[in-house]
């Protein structure tokens, strides 16, 4: 897989501080910058998943049971 340039337009204190990390981190601003697009990228694309799978399990009539929900509800009620 092949390389490509972009720009990437930023305020000022982003990019110190980006530059600031990357020193700490004894990397670059291209490497940091890639692993924030990786993770991005990674991230939305389980949720569209999730998310795909969500509808067809509704589409299907899947749906949890109010007893179900209930109990996830008292799990959580008193934290």
């Amino acid at each position: 897989m092949g390389n490509e340039a972009f720009t990437v337009r930023s305020d000022s204190k982003k990019v110190k501080q980006l530059d600031k990390l990357a020193s700490q981190m004894d990397r670059s601003r291209n490497y940091l910058v890639n692993q924030a697009i990786d993770q991005l990228l990674e991230v939305h694309a389980w949720q569209i998943e999730r998310t795909k799978e969500g509808i067809k399990a509704a589409d299907e009539g899947r749906f949890a049971s109010d007893s179900e929900i209930e109990q996830i509800f008292d799990k959580y009620k008193d934290s």
